[in-house]
């Protein structure tokens, strides 16, 4: 359904994570495009909104999961005496949808019932069109249009700062050809195996490459980033828990290429144009796997969705999950190496 007036004060709602709100920009921004004068407010996580802070045009309304129902308290009374012409509620979780009744708003937009999980449409008044197959960027870009922004290719622009750039240089200084690998998704089984990394990183290295880890201060992440470094004789740049979101979004700018399982900084490294391979065993790449880059994606997803369930994606719900703590064992390190090898030819890395 499409708003039927031009909407003059948006409220976006999408709190988290990383990924997901890399691909909402594309959509915040195609809106304000379309509407220029439109005033913007979005509701974001507080991890999210470190990487966002700063993004023109767009008032940021911090909401801290951690504090439990002051966190709602807190947006109700931020909100006091406030309608917006319209709230794209752009997230099913149930503790969005929680957020979604504390912002008043008169059309209140959501997904359509097909993505409607966890009450999502008890707090909408209105759904954006039913989408094929949609990957979850093309899903915000149904709210987009649902309020009458035409059909646009996805662009960024994310703030950060000479500051941020320079501690990029400065962390790079004297690195060549950089691959960054940034190993840790959300969970454990969504991790490939250290040895393997480490033996791709080998691959690049002696093609001429810069090894350089990425993540956060998380005790998974830095375990995983030791565990690979025990594997490797030759130089790898750690920066672990060594930089911001945005010093990241810069160093993945300055790499060449991006290694990464189904995780945040993969998103990020497609919004400023950075090639990724995305290592995929439990949902399907097409739905969430790097935007830009899905011809460049090493996955067992779809053979493991056969084998558990007897069909193919095109038969099952859309972006149906498949389960198992060592799927991730089934990405072999020549496949990897082979998709390196292509993505160095055909992006002419060397």
């Amino acid at each position: 359904m499409v708003l039927s007036e031009q909407p003059n004060d948006i409220c976006i709602l999408r709190l988290s994570a990383i990924g997901d709100v890399c691909h909402a920009v594309s959509a915040v921004q195609a809106i304000q495009k379309h509407y220029p004068k439109a005033k913007i407010t979005w509701v974001i996580g507080k991890v999210e909104a470190t990487l966002l802070d700063g993004l023109l045009g767009v008032r940021f309304v911090i909401f801290d999961k951690k504090q439990g129902k002051t966190a709602y308290q807190g947006l109700r009374q931020t909100f006091k005496n406030k309608q917006f012409d319209v709230l794209l509620h752009m997230q099913v979780a149930f503790r969005a949808n929680l957020a979604a009744s504390c912002i008043p708003a008169k059309v209140k937009i959501g997904f359509d019932w097909h993505r409607a999980k966890e009450a999502h449409s008890l707090f909408i008044s209105q759904r954006i069109e039913k989408q094929q197959d949609a990957h979850v960027l093309e899903g915000f870009m149904g709210f987009a249009q649902a309020i009458g922004v035409p059909s646009y290719e996805p662009q960024w622009q994310l703030p950060v700062t000479d500051l941020d750039r320079k501690a990029a240089v400065q962390y790079l200084e004297g690195l060549k050809k950089v691959v960054v690998i940034a190993p840790a998704a959300s969970g454990p089984e969504r991790n490939w195996l250290p040895e393997r990394y480490a033996v791709v990183a080998r691959y690049a290295h002696n093609q001429g490459f810069s090894i350089v880890l990425t993540g956060g201060p998380t005790e998974l992440e830095q375990r995983l980033v030791a565990d690979i470094m025990k594997h490797v004789d030759f130089p790898v740049l750690n920066l672990v828990a060594k930089t911001s979101l945005k010093q990241l979004l810069c160093v993945l700018e300055q790499a060449s290429l991006v290694i990464a399982p189904d995780t945040g900084p993969a998103h990020m490294a497609v919004t400023v144009g950075t090639p990724v391979i995305g290592l995929y065993a439990h949902s399907n790449p097409a739905r969430t796997g790097p935007y830009l880059y899905q011809n460049y994606i090493v996955e067992v997803y779809h053979q493991n969705l056969q084998q558990q369930y007897g069909k193919s994606a095109e038969q099952l719900p859309w972006g149906r999950r498949v389960k198992g703590a060592n799927l991730m064992e089934q990405i072999t390190t020549e496949s990897v190496i082979a998709m390196f090898d292509r993505v160095v030819m055909e992006q002419k890395l060397i």
